[in-house]
């Protein structure tokens, strides 16, 4: 009996344990996507400085002209455009985005990323090829955060302007009652957890960031 009882307080401290770091957990995890909701840009915040070449991430509505219609307006002399379907040119690109391509295919560049981490490492290994020392970055402002946080871990002497692309689709004033934009920006959230995660223990591991040559 004496044992019943010493197990079954046991038993107990457990499960009060248990049920007290799972609720720590959800409470630490819910403030911390309070704080990344808040941290989406809602503008523009440099809109005249020059940089050396514009970045644009695709994936999104209006990156791609929106980083276009930065180059044609003189803030930069050239631009990467990471994340391209493979197969596809400049000049499609630019047909794509109905511009023309005689006027714009010589400043641009493309790349073919399949998510955030490649879309920071081939921008990276096109901006060393081309002494690149300052970006604009173009994407779109819900992806911004964990963006900046690739592309500042993996190109620390470039400099980076975000530049944050907004969508009618994208509810982010009271984004908690819009369910399509609460999914968005959870998914991003968690997202960008794991990439800070994997950037701390590459710091921690000292492991240099990889790069696509």
């Amino acid at each position: 009996m004496a044992k019943y009882s010493i197990y079954h307080r046991g038993s107990s401290r457990a499960v009060k344990t248990l049920f007290f770091l799972i609720g720590f957990s959800v409470t630490f995890w819910a403030g911390g996507l309070y704080m990344y909701a808040t941290s989406i840009p809602v503008a523009v915040e440099d809109t005249t400085s020059k940089t050396d070449a514009i970045a644009v991430l695709t994936g999104g509505r209006g990156r791609l002209d929106q980083g276009i219609a930065l180059l044609s307006d003189g803030l930069a002399s050239k631009m990467f455009v990471s994340g391209v379907y493979k197969g596809v040119d400049v000049s499609t690109l630019l047909k794509l985005s109905q511009q023309n391509p005689q006027e714009l295919s010589c400043c641009i560049g493309i790349g073919h990323a399949e998510d955030t981490i490649d879309n920071a490492r081939e921008t990276y290994a096109w901006a060393s090829d081309n002494k690149v020392k300052s970006i604009r970055l173009v994407t779109s402002a819900y992806h911004m955060p964990r963006a900046m946080l690739e592309f500042n871990n993996t190109m620390k002497k470039i400099k980076i302007i975000p530049h944050p692309v907004f969508s009618d689709f994208v509810k982010q004033e009271k984004w908690w009652i819009w369910p399509g934009t609460t999914d968005l920006i959870v998914s991003e959230y968690n997202k960008f957890i794991l990439a800070w995660l994997r950037h701390l223990f590459r710091k921690v591991l000292m492991v240099p960031p990889r790069i696509k040559s």
